[in-house]
């Protein structure tokens, strides 16, 4: 019995190990080849470039709005680059936003290697860059995050307070993704990554809005939910349709009004 059980140890201790390994390619999946740029999507831009707290160079688009004072700081999701996120920025460029889209380290033309506290530091150079460089009133900001990018503005609005924050298609953690994919297996593994949007959530003192579709294939519905309850007033959830990629596309018009009538 006692050989079975240092068997059953040393296996999960390899298990631990090697799935610890592991865990960033499963969670991150970076593109480094641009596609296109906001010039292809007929808008006027500025390439952005920045300084880290840790010294990795980022790269993104602000995308400007003749005559607009509020601005979108868009944190997109775990794959491909900002040139992927074009239908998306039109969306807000329609609504009379600015836009900045940072790629995080690793990501596009950004340097490094992505990991937790590294899409968090990326964060706080892209909110720097709006309130220091660009001057641009914290009130006027809208930190919007789809997917993975909800558990980086999550934590950015905890700390520094925007004047808004929407989360689309996001999870509560990345403990209770874990478990959604792997039910028994994720009670065994020591997890690498926090990425817990419900951690910051009771923290958020700005209006928020939560949008999740029902046939969200990959992020389950009840976690928008979760982070839905979670969260202090004022606070706003609108159900989507349509899959984990493409719901915001397929739940148009309703998608771009109700953030109209958010943000007003």
């Amino acid at each position: 019995m006692i050989t079975i059980v240092a068997m059953l140890l040393v296996a999960l201790l390899v298990l631990n190990v090697l799935m610890f390994i592991q865990q960033p390619s499963m969670l991150f999946f970076p593109s480094k080849s641009l596609q296109s740029s906001p010039k292809d999507w007929g808008m006027q831009y500025q390439d952005v470039f920045l300084e880290t707290s840790d010294k990795e160079r980022l790269h993104g688009w602000y995308i400007p709005y003749a005559g607009a004072d509020r601005v979108v700081l868009f944190f997109h999701g775990n794959a491909g680059n900002i040139s992927h996120r074009g239908e998306s920025v039109a969306i807000f460029h329609h609504l009379g936003l600015n836009v900045l889209i940072m790629d995080y380290r690793g990501y596009g033309n950004s340097q490094g290697t992505p990991t937790e506290d590294g899409l968090y530091r990326d964060a706080r150079a892209s909110w720097q860059y709006l309130t220091q460089e660009k001057s641009i009133d914290k009130a006027n900001i809208i930190i919007f995050g789809r997917s993975l990018g909800g558990a980086v503005a999550s934590k950015l609005a905890a700390e520094v307070h925007p004047g808004a924050l929407i989360l689309e298609s996001t999870f509560s953690s990345a403990r209770d993704m874990a478990k959604s994919v792997f039910p028994l297996l994720s009670r065994l593994l020591i997890l690498r990554f926090s990425f817990n949007s419900l951690a910051s959530i009771n923290k958020i003192d700005c209006p928020l809005l939560v949008l999740h579709s029902k046939d969200d294939e990959i992020i389950p519905f009840y976690m928008g939910k979760k982070i839905f309850h979670a969260a202090n007033q004022p606070k706003y959830f609108v159900t989507m349709k349509g899959d984990h990629n493409s719901g915001f596309l397929f739940s148009q018009p309703g998608y771009e009004q109700s953030i109209l009538e958010f943000i007003n």
